[in-house]
């Protein structure tokens, strides 16, 4: 079964990985996900090279298990990032936001396994040929940045899943075991799941932003910055004031200049729901609790058992 290999190829009990996600996924949280039998992730993209070390030394202190990290390739602390799992011999990478062949080999000659995230089957292909050991399909529903091609989580998984022929874990839109169900359904090994464990008591997003989540509907999120890269943010002003100058027909550097910088960190970490970044996926309208993320492990477990139960052969 494709997910037992996926379990034995990152040495978990369950085929759930926590997203590395930027100013949400610190060591309290990934060592609480791997502790419960999933593989938690440090997000990367939101630490320097000795805040990862720390973040890394101190998941270890918390659980004896397998923890991982998320690492951007575009940014420009990238090559400091990969030294520093390197150095501290993380077991498991998840690359995004760029080529996985700068660095695939480099990490898995050191013993690691590396997963690249990808928004279309093309870029699947070329991960798998790049050397990773899986993918990850992220589909249009998840939060923070994504892909121009707009391809939802239905249509990508199992595109991908027919494309290549390493394990496939699937993101973007999943909260609940229905949904995990759903995803192995379509083809995937696995699941990385973003919102669900952003929105969780070990979480290191500010308590002010998860509340917001929490009073999030269907229809609270949206996809804006399409002329530079896509980003699925709640609305707040900010977003207001994103929505206006696209529909003035702003230009993409006067998008990068109304972002500026250091707007996600004053959202989701800082707590400034005005005029900071509040990225969440639209699975966020689902979510109405902040429990450990042990309690999120197990919920997802039964509530996968029970969908497969629930299922019916149809008549040939």
């Amino acid at each position: 079964m494709a997910s037992r290999h996926l379990t034995g190829i990152l040495g978990v009990r369950y085929p759930i990985v926590s997203g590395g996600m930027a100013w949400c996924s610190g060591a309290r949280l990934a060592a609480a996900v791997s502790a419960a039998g999933g593989l938690g992730l440090i997000g990367g993209g939101s630490m320097d090279a000795e805040l990862l070390r720390h973040h890394i030394r101190k998941a270890r202190g918390l659980t004896g298990l397998p923890v991982g990290v998320n690492i951007p390739m575009t940014f420009r602390q990238t090559p400091e990032l990969v030294e520093v799992c390197l150095d501290e011999q993380v077991p498991v990478i998840f690359t995004s936001a760029g080529n996985p062949r700068r660095y695939t080999r480099v990490f898995q000659d050191a013993g690691a396994r590396v997963f690249h995230v990808v928004s279309t089957p093309a870029q699947a292909g070329k991960a798998e040929q790049a050397g990773v050991d899986g993918v990850v399909a992220e589909g249009f529903e998840a939060g923070g940045h994504l892909a121009h091609e707009e391809l939802t989580t239905m249509v990508l998984v199992p595109e991908v899943a027919e494309k290549v022929s390493c394990p496939v874990l699937a993101a973007g839109g999943i909260a609940t075991g229905r949904q995990m169900a759903a995803a192995l359904a379509l083809g995937a090994a696995g699941v990385q799941i973003g919102t669900r464990f952003a929105l969780t008591e070990e979480s290191a997003a500010h308590p002010a932003y998860k509340q917001l989540c929490l009073q999030a509907g269907y229809d609270s999120t949206r996809a804006v910055f399409k002329k530079n890269v896509p980003m699925r943010m709640l609305h707040n002003a900010f977003r207001d004031q994103i929505s206006e100058a696209e529909s003035r027909g702003a230009s993409a550097e006067q998008m990068l200049a109304l972002l500026g910088e250091g707007r996600p960190r004053r959202g989701m970490f800082e707590g400034d729901l005005d005029e900071g970044v509040l990225e969440i996926g639209q699975v966020t309208g689902m979510i109405q609790d902040l429990p450990p993320a042990a309690e999120v492990i197990r919920s997802l477990v039964a509530g996968y058992n029970h969908a497969r139960a629930d299922l019916s052969p149809l008549d040939a």
